[in-house]
């Protein structure tokens, strides 16, 4: 099997736009997981290296509250998909070092563990993969609306192992009523530390989709040009047929899965930032000193929200049972 080429040209408003985002969403990793490496914070995990099919995949969510409007069933390798959502950086730093500020869940969760009901952002988890099956929920109920909402569900290779994704197929693709959902999986060849290579029979992921008759794409996930304009194409599909699609996306994995394995580079993985930089100079979209300024500017906005959150309060005991039950009087995140 090939990859289809997506080679329309973005307008280059956009793809600065997109290049922002890219490397708003790195220097935000990075600068967590020297938050974790000067020990404050307990924990990192996330995804560096899958920023240009992630921020694409932000752009182009319908994002608000309610039933008209797409529903998110993330990983937590999906940071770069809610900065291009509008994900403060200071949001996602007051998380790692569990502040009681944290708006996600009170300083009670992981790093990357998101949960944002005014974006019908539903509880990221720890545990492997549990998002395909809880997002058949809000496609079903999407199925029924009369609206063009979707439901968009995120994770990585090693996860399809479990049978949560075998039952995210198969019931998505019921001819009787099938969900409209954006099954997405971005392969970085990597379970942790299991290679791809011997875990997997078939070719590629989306293999498995055929077999349930699922509209099935594999894409350059490390080329942000090729990801926004399939995403586009197949997200259209979704809300006009109201269908499931299967989406593989190549990335790469630029750090140790998490700090469990080890935060740090991994060698001779490209960089999807690097690549879209040489793109950009050679359209002469940017020029290699706006470049630096933009990661300049970046990075001192992430050491100075460091700063602020560090002075911020930790949560206290009275807390505990707050971001747990939906109808608790301390559940303070029904005000975001």
């Amino acid at each position: 099997m090939t990859i289809k080429k997506y080679n329309k040209e973005l307008p280059p408003e956009l793809l600065l736009k997109i290049y922002h985002l890219m490397v708003k969403s790195r220097v935000l990793e990075e600068r967590m997981i020297q938050i974790y490496k000067q020990g404050q914070a307990h924990f990192w995990i996330g995804g560096p290296g899958e920023e240009a099919f992630s921020v694409p995949l932000g752009l182009l969510i319908k994002k608000g509250r309610g039933l008209e409007y797409d529903w998110l069933h993330l990983h937590y390798r999906a940071t770069p998909t809610l900065v291009a959502m509008g994900l403060p950086i200071k949001e996602a730093i007051r998380l790692i070092m569990n502040k009681a500020t944290d708006v996600h869940t009170g300083g009670r969760n992981f790093s990357n563990h998101y949960c944002v009901p005014k974006w019908n952002v539903a509880p990221v988890t720890s545990v492997i993969e549990t998002q395909y099956s809880t997002a058949l929920g809000t496609a079903h109920v999407q199925s029924r609306s009369q609206t063009s909402a979707i439901t968009v569900v995120t994770g990585g290779d090693a996860g399809t192992a479990e049978g949560d994704f075998a039952t995210c197929l198969i019931w998505a693709s019921r001819p009787a009523n099938p969900l409209p959902m954006l099954i997405t999986v971005q392969n970085n060849s990597w379970g942790i530390s299991t290679a791809y290579q011997g875990q997997h029979g078939e070719d590629h992921i989306i293999d498995r989709g055929k077999a349930f008759n699922i509209d099935t794409v594999l894409i350059n996930g490390n080329d942000p040009e090729e990801s926004y304009t399939a995403l586009e194409e197949k997200i259209k599909y979704i809300r006009e047929k109201r269908r499931p699609v299967l989406l593989e996306a190549l990335v790469s994995r630029l750090y140790g899965h998490s700090s469990a394995s080890g935060a740090n580079p991994v060698k001779d993985e490209p960089c999807c930032i690097a690549l879209f930089e040489k793109k950009l100079r050679e359209r002469n979209i940017m020029t290699e000193r706006e470049q630096k300024k933009t990661w300049d500017n970046l990075k001192e906005e992430a050491r100075q929200a460091q700063r602020e959150v560090k002075e911020e309060s930790n949560p206290e005991s009275g807390s505990i049972w707050s971001h747990v039950y939906a109808n608790n009087e301390n559940a303070d995140w029904r005000k975001f």
